[in-house]
């Protein structure tokens, strides 16, 4: 079945069944924060996790004992810790004790039963303050709570230790990421005012595909299709958006369609991408050390990667002086380069290149910068978290070349607004074609590719000039 037969099908599954698919708001029994009077329970959990730390000292870090030694190590001594508190609890109450305080211990603490919940996609925890997730794209209060500073931080520094990171005085931000790609961000004082800080950016399990999104609403079968006819007609594509609108997402998706007989070399700050294709090199950036040495750039990775004989270079996020080697590698015979930048539209995405391209020091005049994006830059993909928390492909828009001072865009898919919004909230809108033709077609042509005349508005026709 051809890709836009297969993402037709998805669509209508979409529309046949739109409750299970499209996010709503839910009543949930766990909007009250939590009481100011810590229980009896909770007492006993922090001492029995006192008394467990005291009993097991340096082997809860003993790099030398796997996962399940550990856990079996831990439960056998909180098991003795219970029996020493001699506090009378139902078979519930100590699984639940034991539960709670091995998620303390060898886990996340407050916030590891919305790490397991598919359906939470952030969690953000703000201190002592309360513990916040995003569920739907809409964010709600938990009445989960870390009971001090020292068991957040704790928290903190066992997963930025898991990946090499550190966390200190010294360093109080940092960037990680768990073992199933999901983003950590944390901060701590002095930094940090009210206490150390945490944001995780859960990664779905299971990698989505474009009949998902699809089914999602955030692009249609005719919008894949273009992307695909460009992706694999090399074009360079740049995703566009605010913070937590998809576009790490969108990139993995766009990057199926990158033939297997191509190398592709992946470069992130912290790795996130998660290709198919079998012959990828991936690269990450490394933050100084304690000594303030050692620091590898986003920018010396692009560079590295030029001498890696690549077929196209992915970069996760540009935002910084890398955004000038991006553009001449784009420029040099690295065709079909994607990567993702965060801004408010197509036209503030050309302006965001612009700035970065002068953070790298070169004595550029503005003219020169702007033709040097004119001729890299084929197609800007941009999506938009909706206020109904609806993530949607709002604009796809392609880069032609200058005119007079002004790098000229064309919109050849607008998101439909006037479509109104249903009963529950959500937007009816989709993204739709201007009936605009793209200026790349000849270029797509040059690799056998054709773009479907229906993806840019235009009824397809037969041979015989009916309409298909």
């Amino acid at each position: 079945m051809k890709l836009g037969d297969r993402l037709r099908a998805a669509q209508a599954e979409q529309l046949a069944t739109p409750d299970t698919l499209l996010p709503r708001s839910k009543s949930t029994d766990h909007d009250s924060p939590a009481p100011a009077n810590v229980d009896p329970f909770a007492r006993l959990k922090q001492r029995a996790q006192d008394a467990l730390f005291a009993r097991m000292g340096a082997r809860l870090y003993d790099s030398s004992l796997g996962r399940d030694q550990l856990d079996a190590l831990v439960v056998g001594e909180l098991g003795r810790v219970i029996e020493d508190e001699q506090v009378p609890l139902d078979p519930s109450e100590r699984a639940r004790l034991v539960a709670e305080v091995c998620d303390d211990v060898l886990g996340y603490g407050a916030i590891e039963r919305w790490m397991a919940d598919p359906e939470i996609t952030e969690v953000m925890v703000n201190a002592l303050d309360g513990i916040y997730v995003e569920r739907f794209g809409r964010i709600e209060k938990t009445e989960s709570r870390y009971l001090s500073e020292d068991h957040l931080r704790q928290v903190i520094e066992r997963i930025v230790s898991r990946v090499g990171r550190r966390i200190d005085e010294s360093s109080p931000m940092v960037d990680a990421r768990l073992p199933d790609g999901s983003r950590v961000n944390a901060i701590i004082p002095p930094l940090a005012v009210d206490g150390p800080m945490l944001t995780v950016r859960k990664f779905s399990q299971r990698a989505y595909s474009d009949e998902d999104l699809v089914r999602f609403g955030t692009v249609t079968p005719e919008t894949c299709e273009l992307l695909e006819a460009c992706v694999r007609g090399r074009l360079n594509v740049l995703v566009s958006g605010g913070t937590g609108t998809g576009k790490t997402t969108l990139l993995n998706v766009v990057s199926q369609y990158i033939p297997e007989d191509e190398r592709v070399v992946t470069i992130e700050d912290a790795v996130e991408l998660r290709l198919r294709q079998e012959h990828v090199l991936r690269l990450e950036a490394r933050p100084p050390n304690i000594e303030g040495k050692g620091q590898v750039t986003i920018r010396d990775l692009v560079r590295n990667a030029l001498r890696m004989r690549p077929d196209r270079i992915i970069v996760g996020e540009v935002r910084g002086a890398e955004a000038l080697d991006m553009l001449q590698a784009m420029n040099t015979g690295h065709e079909g380069s994607l990567s993702t930048l965060h801004c408010n539209s197509p036209r503030d995405a050309i302006v965001r290149l612009e700035t970065m391209v002068l953070m790298a020091g070169m004595d550029l005049p503005i003219r020169a910068v702007r033709e040097q994006i004119a001729s890299a830059i084929d197609l800007i993909v941009h999506l938009t978290r909706l206020r109904d928390g609806t993530r949607r492909v709002t604009q796809i828009t392609e880069v032609n070349s200058m005119e007079g001072e002004v790098v000229s865009l064309t919109d050849l898919f607008v998101f439909d607004f006037a479509a109104g919004i249903d009963e529950n909230g959500m937007f009816l809108g989709r993204p739709v074609p201007t009936g605009l033709r793209a200026r790349f077609e000849d270029r797509l042509a040059d690799y056998g590719i054709e773009v479907p005349d229906h993806c840019f508005g235009v009824p397809d026709l037969f041979a015989d000039g009916s309409i298909a």
